[in-house]
């Protein structure tokens, strides 16, 4: 196998490796804290079904009796680990729907939207701090200094009520709340992109202007090297290098902060799923929620490892020597 080859296979077995730790960790734990929580947890599964009017003892005993949740904890638990290795997610407690099923719905409803608000703040961010790169210390800097401050300083959940009091309540231009289509996902993605646009900018601003500093940028330029040829063959891969980790950071973070945006927009994505699991104590879609959650952020990091080693050819050389 070639450096290159063994470098790829160590990272995908070393990840591979962690994904079961968590799959098993994430488990233990969502089914350890659901059965701690105060309450009934028939008497909440059958108001979920039936409604709060049409529970009474007799319902929840019923329910009690059909979940077996009158058993001991660790069988119930033996029971959910046994049917993850079989790769079988359950049904809910709730809507007796496969739970890959709904859990594969709302993953998409997550993707679209992390995958939206990422792109805009990508482009905002890399666009800006690019620009204020070429002068710095110039107005383009200061203001995208000032960009920074000022969308950093407002929360999610604020500037997400601001847009909808605007481009909702106000000019009737955007929906407040759905699901479904492309004029929905406009005001959830706005709340989320532009904030973390602001730190996409200073990174970038700061690796593209430590790179342009660099001596093999300036012996590029006593080459004799068009100015764009320098920028895309030397600074923007090498400014890569430290931008795809980042942006990978910000994955996770949205990843793991889209509970309150989904709330708020009624966006039916994971967040909105793992609020109305522990809310109606569907413990099957709670532990898959928390589980594919889980995995997300090791298949982000694995796609991080994976796209800085094709871009930065120094650890697979390092590698090569030993």
């Amino acid at each position: 196998m070639t450096p290159r080859g063994a470098a790829y296979a160590g990272v995908l077995a070393r990840r591979a490796a962690q994904g079961v730790g968590v799959a098993g960790l994430v488990s233990v734990l969502c089914f350890l804290i659901v059965h701690r929580l105060p309450g009934d947890a028939a008497y909440r599964i059958a108001a979920g079904r039936y409604g709060y009017d049409l529970v009474d003892e007799e319902a929840a005993a019923s329910v009690r009796a059909e979940l077996g949740l009158d058993r001991p904890a660790w069988q119930q638990l033996g029971d959910w680990v046994l049917d993850l290795v079989q790769l079988d997610l359950g049904r809910s407690l709730v809507t007796s729907r496969p739970v890959a099923e709904e859990v594969g719905y709302y993953l998409v409803g997550t993707l679209q939207l992390a995958a939206v608000a990422l792109v805009l703040a990508f482009v905002l961010g890399a666009g800006m701090g690019v620009a204020a790169a070429r002068r710095p210390g110039g107005l383009v800097d200061r203001l995208a200094t000032g960009w920074v401050a000022s969308v950093r300083a407002v929360p999610p959940f604020l500037l997400g009520l601001m847009l909808v009091v605007v481009f909702s309540a106000q000019l009737g231009l955007l929906p407040a709340v759905g699901h479904g289509d492309a004029a929905s996902l406009v005001l959830p993605a706005l709340t989320l992109g532009p904030g973390l646009s602001g730190l996409v900018a200073r990174i970038t601003r700061d690796a593209v202007v430590e790179v342009r500093a660099s001596e093999y940028v300036q012996f590029a330029h006593t080459k004799g090297l068009a100015e764009r040829w320098v920028v895309l063959r030397h600074v923007v891969r090498n400014a890569a290098v430290v931008l795809v980790p980042y942006l990978g950071v910000q994955a996770v973070i949205l990843i793991e902060g889209v509970v309150v945006v989904e709330s708020l927009f009624a966006w039916q994505g994971l967040g909105h799923a793992l609020v109305h699991a522990v809310f109606w104590r569907d413990v099957p879609v709670l532990q898959a929620t928390a589980l594919v959650l889980a995995l997300l952020i090791v298949v982000v990091n694995t796609a991080v490892d994976v796209l800085v080693l094709w871009l930065d050819p120094r650890p697979r050389r390092l590698e090569a020597t030993r």
